[in-house]
């Protein structure tokens, strides 16, 4: 029997979209994520940093940025992944030394290649838009052409402060680009770096954006970490932890019962 023309155009437009179907689901890969080594945290993370993401981590000074970047460096190198970390604020020695005093001795790891530090003196580029712009380029450039599967720029507000917003917003968009070849990056900043319409530009951009703060409750204070945004997550978003920073034992997370007691 034979098939008319309006038969024929609705056979051929099912097989496309099966195809089309059955493309879309071997294309779906379950999220990998990169552990901090704080059972607490990843549990909020919902397993940790999603591996090919672009992470925000916003807040003020002493809020603990550093000390959560420090966690997932070190959670990194025990899943046997190597790192860069891109530093404007402290040495290579001074890094390492202060990991070391939160139990996250991670020298052998630096002495094997498998860490490595990049300090950048950028304290000549605040009254500078062409050297922060310039500087930011050089920055992606050493980004794309890194071997390493985590890297992490601790700080950007330095060049956030005098670089064009133009450059500032493209320097995320291609880092964001670079995610998609495995590659997991996480910037941190101060919020005060960036006016309100810019960094909500920002946070759009990337795939997760975490705020860290310090807050007085009652007599106390505490660091917070506040989830805004998470790739992949299941659940809602703005999930919240209390945490301490004691050389004793490095990261610790505050139960909220005795946060607000």
């Amino acid at each position: 029997m034979g098939v008319n023309s309006e038969e024929a155009l609705f056979l051929e437009n099912e097989t496309f979209c099966e195809e089309v179907s059955d493309n879309s689901e071997t294309e779906r890969k379950p999220l990998e994520f990169i552990s901090s080594g704080n059972l607490e945290i990843d549990k909020k993370l919902e397993g940790g940093v999603p591996i090919g993401s672009l992470c925000l981590l916003e807040g003020a000074k002493d809020s603990g940025k550093s000390v959560f970047m420090q966690q997932i460096i070190c959670g990194a190198l025990n899943q046997d992944k190597k790192v860069l970390a891109l530093t404007t604020e402290k040495t290579s020695r001074k890094l390492l030394n202060n990991m070391e005093s939160l139990k996250q001795d991670i020298s052998d790891y630096f002495i094997i290649g498998r860490l490595r530090i990049f300090e950048i003196n950028a304290s000549y580029v605040e009254e500078s838009p062409e050297l922060s712009n310039n500087l930011l380029g050089r920055m992606l450039e050493c980004v794309n052409d890194c071997e390493e599967e985590l890297i992490l720029i601790d700080s950007l507000t330095i060049l956030a402060v005098s670089a064009s917003e133009n450059t500032l917003l493209n320097f995320f968009r291609e880092c964001l680009k670079l995610c998609d070849k495995e590659k997991t990056i996480l910037i941190s900043v101060h919020g005060y770096a960036f006016s309100q319409e810019v960094l909500y530009r920002l946070r759009s951009v990337c795939d997760s954006c975490l705020e860290l703060r310090i807050e007085q409750v009652g007599d106390k204070l505490i660091k917070t970490m506040e989830i805004q945004k998470l790739r992949g997550a299941k659940k809602t978003t703005g999930n919240m932890l209390s945490f301490d920073v004691n050389s004793e034992y490095g990261l610790k997370i505050i139960p909220v019962s005795k946060v607000k007691a």
